[in-house]
């Protein structure tokens, strides 16, 4: 299906979320936080980065036990700051890593409905 970026409010040079929901065993958690720490880093100097933040579930029986929420001022400043090559490979240097298999699940998003307290 064609996106009209019109319809659902969002310009294609505008802000985007990157979400990425991770299942990962629970006993590799720590170690991956401290990793995902340092790749963050990374992308923190990066132009168009908003922020980040890396939730944990509360429940050692959830599917996704991390979810990783990032903000960029456009896909296209995120899509540069992902192409870099010091990146790539501390991304692929975690999944080599891994004790257990880590399996991330990305993609970008935009607001669809909002809702905020009265």
């Amino acid at each position: 299906m064609d996106t009209d970026h019109r319809q659902n409010g969002t310009t294609p040079d505008g802000p985007v979320t990157f979400i990425n929901v991770f299942e990962i065993d629970g006993v590799d958690l720590d170690e991956f936080i401290a990793g995902w720490e340092k790749r963050v880093g990374l992308m923190r100097a990066k132009p168009g980065f908003i922020d980040s933040r890396l939730h944990r579930s509360r429940s050692t029986d959830a599917r996704f036990q991390l979810v990783n929420v990032s903000h960029w001022a456009s896909e296209e400043l995120y899509r540069a700051a992902t192409a870099d090559p010091a990146f790539s490979a501390r991304t692929q240097a975690a999944r080599d890593q891994a004790v257990s298999t880590v399996t991330p699940n990305p993609a970008l998003y935009d607001v669809a409905v909002e809702v905020t307290a009265p």
